[in-house]
């Protein structure tokens, strides 16, 4: 497997390579995955892979990062050599992949999230769409992220949602706040919709005057936010957390009373191509809310794990919240059970069908 991201670092594909790789490999696959190392002096990594039951070759990052992808290029070739398949997963690794093939007859497969496809440079695209069309199968992770792809000729291409996994944590007991809390779990940025759950306080607060709102993960963007929370007079509302551990993660989302993720494209092509972050909450009996138009529709059963509206529509937004608060029981029981469908045992089975062709 070639990704380009692997824990320790964070990120979406690389939590959704690793879970991959472990999964695989616990259903008889030998694997070996090819990222990078990001840290400046590798301990982070070094730490993580030998705690790993697959094998994993790191490459350094260097500038300028030309030569990074070169050495990419050469060190999956070596390894191609000696393994019946390569699997991709995120933009250059696809690219990697797309290249290989011009020499190698073995079958390669791509996982494609959404942003690698969605940029808007034109010869990014065609390249990218070069190199998918000459895989053996293009897995997408949602049917919004297949949608991005749908003109571009690839027959061989099928839909396996993400999996998870929620961290077991027995020590922390579900202590569902009253009076309501909300919280979005991801990177502080415009793509994860944090400040779209802010601009509908004003209004939500005009039914639940204590409510709060819990923003947890890497604080990209969170001066901008605080200053649109004062702006708003919602500040008091509003607590960031900032990167946490799995533990206080969980602590978190057991308190929880809604899981927010008001998506939002970017200019950059940057979207939302699943929702990992929900099926975690939904596993905790926590229901969701989520923005329509983004690859979130395929991890909400809406009217029953959550709701579904547009991530601008603070009318929809609140309504969708007052709904859930006043059917919790319901909806919170209809989260956990809809979570179940999304285990990676469940999902790996698919993943294993589509390689053994």
């Amino acid at each position: 497997m070639l990704t380009s991201e692997l824990p320790p670092q964070p990120g979406g594909i690389g939590n959704h390579a690793h879970h991959l790789a472990k999964t695989l490999n616990e259903n008889n696959f030998e694997l070996t995955v090819l990222a990078d190392t990001r840290s400046t002096d590798g301990v982070e990594e070094a730490d993580f892979d030998a705690k790993q039951s697959y094998a994993i070759h790191r490459i350094k990052r260097t500038n300028p990062m030309v030569f990074t992808y070169f050495e990419r290029l050469i060190m999956a070739n070596r390894l191609l050599q000696s393994h019946e398949l390569l699997l991709v997963s995120g933009k250059f690794p696809i690219w990697i992949g797309g290249i290989l093939r011009l020499w190698h007859s073995k079958k390669v497969f791509a996982v494609i999230h959404g942003t690698e496809v969605a940029t808007p440079s034109i010869i990014k695209q065609k390249f990218t769409r070069w190199c998918l069309r000459r895989f053996e199968a293009v897995i997408a992770v949602s049917n919004y992220t297949k949608s991005l792809v749908s003109d571009w000729g690839i027959s061989n291409i099928e839909v396996v949602p993400n999996g998870f996994v929620i961290a077991n944590n027995e020590s922390v007991t579900v202590s569902r706040a009253v009076p309501p809390r909300l919280i979005t779990v991801g990177n502080v940025t415009k793509r994860k919709g944090q400040k779209n759950v802010i601009r509908a306080l004003p209004k939500l607060l005009e039914l639940y005057p204590d409510l709060q709102y819990d923003v947890v993960g890497i604080p990209t963007e969170k001066d901008s936010l605080e200053r649109y929370a004062k702006s708003l007079g919602v500040a008091h509302a509003v607590v960031f957390h900032g990167k946490v551990s799995d533990h206080q993660k969980v602590t978190l989302l057991k308190q929880a009373s809604i899981f927010m993720m008001l998506s939002e494209p970017t200019k950059s092509g940057s979207v939302e191509g699943f929702g990992i972050a929900i099926l975690e909450a939904n596993a905790l009996g926590v229901p969701a809310i989520g923005a329509k138009g983004c690859g979130i529709e395929d991890a909400i059963e809406t009217g029953y794990s959550g709701e579904l509206v547009r991530y601008d529509n603070i009318e929809a937004i609140v309504e969708a919240v007052d709904r859930i608060l006043k059917q919790y029981a319901r909806f919170s029981e209809g989260a956990e059970s809809w979570s179940k469908k999304f285990t990676w045992n469940q999902i790996i089975k698919q993943y294993i069908a589509i390689l053994n062709r």
